[in-house]
């Protein structure tokens, strides 16, 4: 069983800065891919971005050169750094663990608000 815990949200002004991280601890396990999804109110969850165990990654078009994931493997820690933020961006944002069996493993969610 594997266990994930974000941290990092809040109320950012529009143009601001917030970096999520994504802890994950349990029993052994071989990570696949690690990636960021949010959810709006009244909308779909959408992914954001994602991390392969080989450093590739790939970006939402609503997010490129404005987010960066990343992620220390020593520490299965997966970070979001996210800049220029919009008011748009304002969602809870989950992590997501991907094994090498192909099991998925959610977080609870952390809550991301961009206003003035």
């Amino acid at each position: 069983q594997v266990q994930l815990v974000e941290s990092g949200g809040g109320l950012v002004q529009p143009g601001g800065s917030l970096r999520l991280s994504c802890a994950a601890s349990g029993s052994s396990f071989s990570v696949n891919v690690m990636s960021w999804h949010r959810q709006a109110p009244g909308k779909q969850r959408e992914s954001v971005a994602a991390i392969t165990r080989y450093g590739a990654t790939n970006y939402a078009d609503s997010v490129k050169g404005r987010f960066t994931i990343s992620r220390d493997n020593a520490k299965n820690i997966m970070y979001l750094q996210m800049n220029s933020l919009k008011p748009e961006d304002t969602a809870v944002y989950y992590c997501k663990l991907n094994t090498l069996g192909g099991v998925n493993y959610w977080g609870q969610g952390t809550q991301v608000t961009v206003s003035s």
